[in-house]
């Protein structure tokens, strides 16, 4: 069951890596949106190669459970960055400077926060789940 929820989780971390870089290409430019694309896209990689092969195959358990681990920081930073992309949302305190623009869109949904929030609170919620069944060897 737990390896059932860990390729969900995948599936929706390719989700969160994709509609991010998609959502975000024309109007944000800079290092967060990078790190979590590459962090995104390593820890998809690394992660799935955990997930499939076994302690007995020719990876062997060492390097499996290092690939975990590298994985999982790589999920950590994308979920960082992501954090950090959220706060661009927020209002700003000082003058003359506002919380980012809407994205155009013919939908409410996809031109306010809301979609981010879920992704990448979701994505967080995920990664500590990915993180917790990594300690417990429920993967």
């Amino acid at each position: 069951m737990s390896l059932i929820v860990a390729y969900v989780l995948t599936a929706l971390g390719v989700l969160a890596v994709v509609l991010t870089r998609f959502r975000l290409r024309s109007t944000h430019i800079g290092w967060p949106l990078t790190v979590h694309t590459v962090a995104g896209t390593i820890a998809i990689v690394l992660w799935l190669a955990f997930l499939v092969f076994s302690d007995d195959s020719f990876v062997g358990e060492g390097r499996r459970n290092a690939l975990g681990v590298i994985a999982l920081a790589f999920w950590w930073m994308m979920t960082v960055a992501g954090l950090m992309l959220l706060v661009r949302w927020l209002p700003s305190r000082s003058r003359g400077k506002r919380a980012a623009d809407t994205v155009d869109a013919a939908d409410s949904w996809t031109g306010t926060p809301g979609l981010s929030v879920l992704a990448h609170v979701g994505t967080l919620l995920g990664v500590a789940w990915m993180t917790w069944a990594y300690a417990f060897s429920m993967v």
